[in-house]
């Protein structure tokens, strides 16, 4: 949710939102799961996003230092590895920040509890 919040300019934090300006500035490479993707590219075919999945990935691809990445067998693997979040989706975002070792950007109190995942939020 957080891609979502900064391409559609809504409130977040603060620290979410430096993160955001770095990524712009160059300063900081973010790792985007493609499972992201797969749910942008959902909630807005079901209008529930203003922001398409065209756009997002025109965005992505307009800043060299996004990275969008597959999901593929190593991933599966983490993502059953983590048993605290019930919700397949968010296991695998959660998946993909740990098993590349890196916060996952996130809103989401499941995730933020998981004791699996680092997160970057408040």
């Amino acid at each position: 949710m957080a891609v979502v919040l900064w391409l559609e300019k809504r409130k977040m934090p603060q620290k979410a939102k430096e993160i955001f300006k770095g990524v712009e500035n160059k300063e900081i490479q973010l790792y985007v799961p493609g499972m992201v993707l797969i749910e942008i590219g959902y909630l807005s075919e079901n209008n529930r996003i203003d922001i398409t999945l065209s756009k997002a990935l025109s965005y992505f691809n307009s800043i060299n230092n996004i990275s969008c990445h597959n999901i593929d067998a190593e991933l599966i693997k983490k993502t059953f590895e983590i048993t605290d979040i019930p919700e397949l989706h968010d296991r695998i975002i959660a998946a993909s920040g740990a098993l590349f070792n890196l916060a996952v950007i996130t809103n989401d109190p499941k995730i933020i509890a998981s004791k699996f995942v680092d997160t970057i939020w408040n």
